[in-house]
């Protein structure tokens, strides 16, 4: 198995730097850093202009830009953004807010969402399917902004006509500037983060427990759990002891590469709540034309889908004693 999960460890790391690389060739050919200085009223002067194109070594070949790059990131250097500002500081910043807030909503998303499948596999056509089905088809086909902003309404309406105006549910940013005690800085976190966790919760269950509905199906009448209840097993216990075991299988994937498309596909959330993390820094990339800040968002999301898929490679190896062998 060890031998198995560093030959999947090098893999994730050779398609890592594939698709670095890919961010920064794209960016390098579409991207024109220097339209925003000759754009200015008055043009900033042409020696201003070819310092900075010095500066971003916009004369070299692309390649040779990207191993210059990449140099500095071993290094701990990710270089500078377009208005010359360190990326370093601002990355481990806007990091720490987008693992916070993702990495809580998905692991909360998928226990619901795993169970939520079970309990509609096992009660098939019965009403909490139904409910269940229902609930997943109206969160999938609506768009994730519009779930946002209808929780963000809804907190402030509770704090308005049930709590009697106390902001309990705080909608905007990350956080706020608390002078006290530790358990005071704890309730603060706490009021910022539940309504966009609740965001991401939702679609998550929605979309989790679609698959391990049809996945927990495909095991119930197999032989083997026959043959586990014949031996002496309760029904409950061979369903979870042997069932969803099996069915979690084909999930482990899926849980691991759903955590990068996340990232980046959670810009409507981060922005609607004001938390600015890696997808609201991609976006500022894009529109300032900054190759530095998009290749360093790519690598970030790479990243955490290289360790995700190896985790789930080591899952996927628990779970299926066939991966040992």
């Amino acid at each position: 198995m060890i031998g198995f999960l560093l030959r999947r460890l090098v893999n994730y790391i050779a398609l890592c730097l594939v698709a670095t690389f890919a961010a920064f060739s794209l960016a390098s050919l579409s991207f024109s850093p220097l339209d925003a200085l000759k754009l200015r009223n008055p043009p900033a002067p042409q020696a201003t202009i070819d310092a900075k194109a010095a500066e971003l070594h916009l004369d070299q070949a692309i390649p040779h830009r990207f191993i210059t790059w990449l140099g500095g990131v071993f290094q701990g250097n990710f270089g500078r953004t377009v208005a010359d500002q360190a990326i370093t500081d601002e990355l481990f910043r806007r990091a720490g807010v987008s693992l916070r807030l993702f990495l809580l909503g998905i692991t909360i998303g998928i226990i619901i969402g795993v169970l939520v499948g079970v309990v509609s596999a096992i009660r098939q056509y019965k009403i909490s399917d139904y409910l269940a089905t229902t609930f997943s088809f109206v969160v999938l086909s609506t768009p994730v902004f519009v779930i946002a902003t209808i929780l963000k309404a809804g907190a402030q309406s509770v704090n308005d006509n049930l709590l009697d105006g106390y902001q309990f549910f705080i909608v905007q940013g990350e956080g706020g500037a608390v002078d006290g005690s530790f358990g005071d800085a704890l309730l603060d976190r706490l009021q910022h983060i539940i309504v966009p966790t609740l965001a991401i919760v939702l679609t998550q269950v929605a979309y989790y427990s679609r698959y391990q509905r049809s996945a927990m199906l495909d095991v119930l009448g197999s032989d083997f759990l026959r043959t586990a209840q014949a031996k002496g097993l309760t029904r409950r216990r061979a369903l979870f002891k042997h069932g969803l075991r099996t069915a979690l299988i084909p999930m482990a994937t899926l849980f691991a590469f759903g955590f990068g498309l996340l990232i980046t596909g959670g810009v409507f959330t981060e922005k609607i709540f004001g938390w600015y993390g890696m997808g609201d820094w991609l976006v500022t990339g894009i529109q300032k034309q900054d190759t530095n800040i998009v290749t360093t968002v790519t690598l970030f999301i790479a990243i955490c889908v290289l360790l995700a898929g190896w985790l789930a490679d080591v899952l996927y190896a628990a779970l299926d004693p066939r991966v040992r062998i």
